[in-house]
């Protein structure tokens, strides 16, 4: 039995980091002793068998905000102060293993520091790199003018700072091999460990419907527009009765506990990425593979989610407007003869949630 200090960014809705709470919940079971510290940001609407404390950082003062991000910029206040904070709320309790997952350098500069505090080994989870889109536009995506020219600085700062951390860290695993190997060039104790998804609740179930469904659920970036607008041509190209629906969290959003069944009831399952992404494996990914639902990636990535469906026969990664068409062709039959669809795949089970931490508990 191990002691893990574990240490994420806000697991913050709609999601509630799956990653991370899966782990957690996990560890628990197999016997260990598991504090989650995180920054409070809104009420954690999950079940949880481990404390979780939470450590506020910023108000809803507009001034204090600006103020603290610009120290933060100067001085790494967010790390330092979450650091801080963090040692006084859990006083004297002791551990064996900080373990930090993060997407950017919060909150990796502080479990770099809460670990040398306790003298104790540092396993880091990135869960992505700035560099993995280009030119900026997937960590930073503020619009506004003011905020345009420091950008690139404020980008830059967190790079240098998150690869202090990676140089430093025991053991790192990451969500691609692309990740993998761009990580390796910091600190060779690193290794692939993927999304997955979460077999209870993502499992297949042939479910009839009355529509034939194409349905994208998840963020949607600027770079993913074009993919999108061929989608809908090769629909309008059709001309069949094809719903294609579009699930964000600031749109239609799909509560997190009704995402396997709104899956399985879906025709396609449909992934938008960019030859000029690098390693995005997104989650949705996964839990169309875990409920054996054919998955349309437009276009190819050209990389290792393209990779990832060729290997499990998940569905299809193409930009061709053609091989759109055929596919979804080829899905509408399969709907209008069974009144629902079910992709064959390979390998499914090597990518569950349950694989994937088993990863981790070796590295424990």
């Amino acid at each position: 039995m191990k002691r893990l200090l574990v240490l994420s960014d806000p697991p913050a809705a709609p999601g509630y980091l799956p990653r991370l709470r899966y782990l957690c919940d996990y560890l628990v079971q197999k016997g260990h002793d598991v504090t989650l510290v995180t920054e409070r940001y809104q009420d954690l609407a999950f079940e949880h068998a481990y404390p979780i404390v939470t450590i506020p950082m910023y108000s809803d003062n507009t001034l204090a905000w600006a103020l603290k991000t610009a120290w933060t910029l100067l001085t790494n206040w967010h790390n330092r102060a979450f650091a801080k904070r963090t040692l006084k709320q859990l006083g004297d309790k002791t551990f064996d293993i900080v373990l930090c997952t993060a997407f950017s350098d919060f909150p990796l500069g502080a479990a770099k520091i809460l670990a040398d505090h306790y003298h104790i080994p540092l396993i880091c989870d990135i869960r992505d790199l700035d560099e993995q889109v280009d030119n900026s536009r997937y960590q930073y995506r503020h619009q506004n003018w003011w905020a345009m020219p420091f950008r690139h600085l404020y980008r830059a700062i967190h790079i240098y700072r998150r690869n202090q951390v990676l140089r430093a860290a025991d053991n790192i695993t990451t969500v691609s091999p692309w990740h993998t190997e761009f990580i390796k060039q910091f600190n060779p104790r690193v290794q692939t460990m993927y999304n997955g998804y979460d077999a209870q609740q993502f499992y297949p179930e042939d479910i009839r419907t009355k529509q034939f469904i194409i349905r994208y659920i998840g963020s949607l970036y600027e770079w993913q527009q074009p993919a999108l607008e061929q989608v809908r041509q090769a629909i309008q190209e059709l001309q069949l009765p094809i719903t294609l629906e579009i699930h964000t969290p600031q749109n239609n959003p799909v509560p997190h506990t009704q995402l396997g069944e709104a899956i399985r009831q879906s025709s396609i399952m449909l992934v938008l990425t960019s030859p000029q992404t690098h390693g995005m494996m997104t989650t949705k990914f996964y839990e169309a593979l875990g409920c054996e639902k054919p998955v349309l990636c437009v276009p190819s990535d050209e990389g290792c989610l393209a990779d990832t469906i060729r290997l499990t026969n998940a569905g299809i990664a193409t930009g061709d407007i053609e091989s759109i068409k055929t596919f979804i062709l080829e899905k509408y039959h399969e709907w209008q003869e069974y009144g629902f669809t079910r992709q064959q795949t390979k390998y499914r089970a090597d990518f569950s949630r349950e694989t994937q931490c088993k990863q981790i508990e070796a590295l424990i």
